[in-house]
């Protein structure tokens, strides 16, 4: 299946490298021995060539990982995040998110290069980048440090995140 490049989006492809560019910025991937990546007019095309085992899953791999390349320079990548409990709250202070999660000290995150964190409310934070797999990373770390517990579902959820939450113990 070929990756279709909209107007606005250029890719370069090297011996071992495909960079694409676009409005957002430019990525990178660096490719396997034995995977080959044609241009065609507006369409990437991935080739496995030889016979390894597996390098058709790895070719697959390879064009998923361009098509989500494409989309993140020309859309990008947005993880939102809630926080659920009284007193949890969040802000954004130069590089780094502070986080108040109920701990006797505050939560100082760092924020990672080609990510930026915004928070609308106290009790929202949205995670945005063009690099699908850092904007996954960077939110799941921010949910690490206070995954929501079964019982109040108090903690830090994805917005589209449901908790089914368990039954207390009965008398």
């Amino acid at each position: 299946m070929p990756v279709d490049l909209p107007q606005g989006v250029t890719a370069t492809i090297a011996a071992d490298v495909v960079t694409v560019k676009g409005a957002k910025g430019s990525l990178s991937l660096a490719l396997k021995h034995g995977i080959k990546v044609v241009q065609q007019d507006k369409h990437m095309t991935v080739q496995a060539d030889g016979d390894a085992e597996g390098i058709d899953a790895i070719a697959g791999a390879v064009r998923a990982l361009l098509a989500n390349m494409v989309h993140g320079v020309t859309k990008g990548y947005e993880k939102k995040l809630d926080l659920v409990g009284v007193g949890y709250r969040a802000a954004v202070q130069a590089k780094t998110l502070q986080l108040t999660l109920g701990y006797s000290h505050l939560i100082n995150y760092a924020i990672p290069e080609g990510v930026t964190i915004e928070t609308p409310s106290q009790t929202e934070i949205v995670v945005k980048g063009i690099d699908r797999q850092r904007v996954g990373q960077t939110a799941a770390e921010i949910r690490a440090f206070r995954p929501p517990e079964p019982y109040k579902g108090k903690g830090v959820k994805y917005s589209d995140e449901k908790i089914s939450l368990k039954e207390a113990k009965k008398k």
